[in-house]
């Protein structure tokens, strides 16, 4: 009589990796005075993400920062926020599950409607889910023989929290700030006793006014931010996350000293997960002397984070210009640096290019472009690291008249996973009895790599009848051996 015994385990499992994008837009009336738009500077910010029957539903806010010339060809300034709403739809999607949402923004636009300006961007997702499940596993079988082995599991943990970075710096001959752009850069997480340490730098970007042209301001910011929780355990490494929200930048000018002081305040969301890691001796394989067994298995895998690497390279390339650019062009600030990459699997590289907004005076007036640098550094990563990156120090040249070139420093994030893949049965039923053995020996000539088990249960014998019959042997297998086993009548 076949009877298994059987353990279960709660735990919980990532569930799916999806990606989304909407487009969030607002609308600049003409009334505001606006003779063109120069720069737009979007700052997006997650406010809800809930899973039910079939999809996952988030919704955010958006705040565009306009730069503009009025009629006069004066510069000027106005914030206009919208709020949003998606979803992305999976059949494995439910209401008990949980969700991770980063957002992120791209491709911003700015078109004519009639007397209006219409401003779009478009808003990207990013979205890991993870729910409760259970995990049943045979660890002993009556009547059988189990191949055991101990395997690796994961249970993953979320955490999310927030905190706040301030500073404050000196800023020469600027008289005020247009536009200010931020980006949060993660290049450091670990987990403590009770609590995860998420340690980075915010690259900090001021489009400014120096008297009656604009200038460019850079400023890194480093953060550490300690966020609670409860289930952390040291020396996990986790996926993490950081986006910089409610950002405010005040500029005070001291007419004596001739300079101004600027003082930066962001509330810095960081979420992300990590993997708990626990070892279980479970059945991999069963086989009977005497019935034929029905077994029913799972696999389980799981990506956790290996390592983590920072990599900075300055790069510099010909650039490209949506505007027409030549001599007659005096380049004034280039603001708002933004990165827009890929992981290719072929070169090993971060490809992309840097874009910017160019500012420059032609006959007189200020006007505006944006610029690409094409980039691609070599990260040494397999398929599905996770990559993040910021920019800094992007500076435009015109060497000769109509070809234009760029340099930027780019500061690239990659934490590498490395993915646990386990097998194991769930249950054993007895099936139909076996013809009885009427031979009195069985010989059978093994394969290259074959184990004492491999060899048992091609033998139908129990695996230490194959040992004691045949001491002599070492395993594995060279596939050249003849094993034996002899049953008495």
């Amino acid at each position: 009589m076949i009877k298994p015994q059987t353990s279960s385990l709660s735990y919980t499992r990532a569930v799916i990796s999806l990606k989304s994008q909407t487009v969030a837009q607002t609308r600049l009336s003409q009334s505001d005075g606006i003779a063109e738009v120069l720069a737009v500077c979007p700052q997006v910010s997650l406010l809800n993400c809930e899973v039910s029957s079939g999809r996952v539903n988030y919704s955010g806010k958006i705040i565009f920062t306009v730069v503009y010339s009025d009629d006069e060809g004066k510069l000027c300034r106005m914030q206009k926020g919208a709020e949003f709403s998606h979803y992305c739809d999976d059949d494995c999607l439910a209401p008990a599950q949980t969700a991770l949402c980063a957002l992120s923004c791209e491709r911003v636009s700015t078109r004519r409607d009639g007397s209006a300006i219409i401003i779009s961007a478009v808003v990207s997702a990013a979205i890991d889910v993870f729910a409760p499940a259970e995990r049943t596993f045979v660890t002993a079988c009556d009547g059988a023989y189990l191949k055991t082995q101990t395997k690796e599991f994961f249970s993953f943990i979320t955490f999310s929290g927030e905190c706040e970075v301030e500073d404050d710096f000196d800023a020469d001959g600027v008289d005020d700030i247009l536009v200010p752009s931020a980006c949060a850069l993660v290049t450091s997480a670990e987990c403590g006793t009770g609590e995860v340490e998420v340690s980075g730098e915010i690259s900090l970007s001021l489009l400014a006014m120096r008297r009656t042209f604009p200038a460019s301001l850079e400023r890194v910011i480093p953060f550490k931010c300690s966020v609670p929780c409860d289930d952390s355990f040291s020396g996990a490494l986790p996926f993490a996350r950081a986006e910089v929200r409610d950002m405010n930048v005040n500029a005070t000018v001291d007419d004596e000293r001739g300079k101004c002081r600027v003082q930066f305040s962001c509330t810095l969301a960081v979420a992300g997960y990590f993997g708990q890691r626990t070892e279980q001796t479970v059945a991999v394989d069963a086989f009977s002397c005497t019935n034929a067994l029905s077994c029913a298995g799972a696999e389980e895998s799981a990506k956790v984070v290996a390592e983590r690497k920072l990599f900075s390279e300055r790069i510099s390339s010909p650039a490209a210009a949506k505007a027409k650019l030549d001599f007659t062009c005096r380049f004034l600030a280039v603001a708002l640096p933004a990165a827009e990459y890929e992981y290719s699997p072929q070169s090993g590289a971060a490809e992309g290019s840097v874009t910017a907004v160019l500012l420059y005076e032609q006959g007189g007036d200020i006007k505006s472009t944006q610029v690409s640098i094409p980039f691609a550094v070599r990260v040494s990563a397999a398929d599905g690291v996770e990559l993040c990156a910021s920019v800094c120090g992007v500076s435009v040249k015109q060497p000769s008249e109509g070809q234009i070139e760029g340099e930027a420093l780019i500061k690239i994030s990659a934490a590498y996973p490395r993915t646990s893949a386990v097998s194991y049965l769930t249950s054993v039923e007895e099936g139909e009895a076996l013809p009885p053995e009427e031979s009195a020996i069985t010989i059978i000539v093994p394969r290259a790599g074959d184990s004492l088990w491999d060899a048992a249960r091609r033998l139908n014998c129990p695996p230490d009848e194959v040992s004691v019959s045949n001491p002599d042997l070492k395993y594995p297998l060279s596939g050249r051996e003849r094993i034996a086993v002899y049953r008495k009548k």
